[in-house]
């Protein structure tokens, strides 16, 4: 069987040996998000911008498929030796750099079913920034008649009928993710739920 590219963001080794050792028996390579987060975190990034069309996700995909040939030793020693680089994204601030962050750790630990541990305030500041109007435009997820509610902290967004589910889930949801199966409730849950349960 083919093996699959799987994106992982880790400056930690003992991280990244036990994500090789969840998909030792899967037909996953480890590699990609750190390419991303490397193109980002450490400059050219106007320049390879403007090659994509102003882009930025266009730009992204480009440099992660480009530098997923890098050998993954490489890639980690590249993101841990950016760990303290204040980066932020384009507009975005402190607060687009945890949302980056977070929402792309949940695009990696939501699928494989491991239970990553995001403090409270993080995940608040992380909805609160996702529901603003200039994120709600960029993801395109149509909210009309949908009330969010987490199950997990006092937080929710718009009026009408309630999908309800753990923060995290949310986050994903208004990010245009698809929510694994059975982790949102609500006669309206179906409509952002896709995939396998975890």
């Amino acid at each position: 069987m083919p093996t699959r590219p799987l994106i992982v963001a880790t400056g930690n080794p003992g991280k990244l040996r036990e994500f090789r050792a969840l998909l030792s028996d899967l037909p996953f390579e480890l590699h990609g998000l750190g390419a991303h987060r490397v193109a980002v975190t450490t400059g050219g990034s106007l320049a390879e911008l403007a090659r994509s069309g102003m882009r930025f996700h266009r730009m992204s995909d480009r440099c992660a498929r480009r530098d997923a040939a890098v050998p993954a030793a490489d890639l980690v020693a590249a993101v841990r030796d950016n760990a303290t680089n204040p980066w932020r994204p384009p507009g975005g601030g402190y607060e687009g750099a945890l949302i980056h962050d977070v929402i792309h750790g949940l695009d990696i630990t939501v699928p494989l079913g491991v239970d990553r541990p995001i403090p409270a305030q993080r995940l608040r500041t992380v909805l609160d920034g996702v529901t603003k109007p200039g994120s709600r435009k960029h993801f395109g997820v149509d909210l009309t008649g949908i009330e969010l509610r987490a199950d997990d902290l006092d937080w929710s967004f718009g009026t009408g009928t309630t999908v309800s589910g753990p923060a995290r889930d949310l986050a994903l949801l208004l990010c245009g993710r698809a929510v694994p199966l059975g982790r949102l409730a609500g006669t309206a849950a179906g409509r952002f739920s896709g995939g396998e349960s975890s």
